[in-house]
């Protein structure tokens, strides 16, 4: 096959080995790296869980009684993370109690493993595992995805608003919400027909999704013809400079829009907060903030950014 024709690799999945004994670990990780797996350890509940926010693995094996936060701890706070509790656990112990096996799989737990390891039964369970994680990742895949646009739905975007509100928490960073709306969208379709109307969607959501390029950042379709980004970490004046990047890039776009009154071309009005989480506040408060800034954009004329600080 010629170079140029090649496929590219997929990426390699990665398991988290959870144990408090090193030994342990050295034993699983040999067993797994044969397989062609990326393997990351952890000697802790709590050290599982701040490697499994910054990247989360494929699959986890989970050692049971660890000190501090045990292993059924550490699974119930995973399972209690909305872009966690998909990963696949599978506990690892030397207790073969039928009421400590029941425990387990009643906190999300999809298997045991039990010590002494016998590798071919680590191996195949790892496996097949791995093969059903596969299966329910493209499921879960397609009901987060925009039909139309392509791009992440609100479900996705409500997923990742609450992971990130809570990760800002722990962080002490700044979080940033800009809701955008296609001005005069409704008279778009009117004078150029729903085809026109769902290929203006599509380009705004590619534009929007060419803009918004940092790791941790996020595009969505809102509903309608509004759409949303959430930004991680920026400060109010960096907001206000991607906001109007993103006006920018869509009045760029040159989209002809005969029935507005703001343009020849198809605009958007985009409201924009930023904030610091803080605790017992709902992440609801920065986007109704950044809603209530979109109305401002929408009064004051539309094809503007109006911003807050909140």
């Amino acid at each position: 096959m010629h170079p140029a024709e090649t496929q590219p690799l997929e990426p390699r999945v990665r398991i988290l080995i959870v144990d408090d004994v090193p030994d342990n670990i050295r034993v699983l990780s040999r067993m797994l790296a044969d397989e062609g797996h990326q393997i990351s350890a952890a000697t802790n509940g709590r050290q599982a869980l701040k490697l499994a926010e910054t990247c989360a693995p494929d699959l986890i094996l989970l050692d049971v009684m660890m000190p501090e936060m045990n292993g059924y701890e550490a699974c119930a706070a995973l399972k209690a993370d909305p872009l966690l509790q998909s990963i696949p656990i599978i506990f690892i112990t030397a207790l073969a109690d039928a009421e400590d096996e029941t425990r387990g799989l009643a906190l999300g737990a999809v298997d045991y493993v039990t010590k002494p390891f016998k590798e071919a039964i680590v191996r195949l369970r790892v496996r097949t595992h791995l093969e059903l994680k596969r299966q329910r990742d493209f499921l879960d895949q397609l009901s987060h995805i925009d039909g139309l646009t392509g791009i992440p739905n609100r479900r996705a975007f409500d997923l990742r608003l609450d992971h990130e509100w809570r990760r800002m928490l722990r962080s002490g960073q700044t979080l940033a919400a800009a809701m955008v709306d296609i001005d005069h969208f409704k008279e778009y379709n009117d004078a150029h027909g729903h085809l026109d109307g769902d290929d203006c969607l599509r380009r705004v959501a590619e534009a929007l999704t060419q803009q918004i390029k940092r790791a941790g950042d996020f595009v969505g379709r809102y509903g309608g013809e509004e759409f949303i980004c959430l930004l991680i970490g920026p400060h109010a004046e960096g907001l206000s400079a991607v906001s109007e990047q993103l006006r920018a890039g869509i009045e760029a776009l040159q989209i002809p829009h005969g029935a507005s009154p703001v343009s020849p071309w198809v605009t958007v009005s985009l409201g924009a907060a930023i904030c610091q989480p803080v605790r017992h506040e709902p992440p609801a408060n920065l986007i109704e903030a950044a809603d209530r800034q979109l109305f401002t954009a929408k009064r004051l004329g539309r094809n503007r950014v109006s911003l807050t600080t909140i």
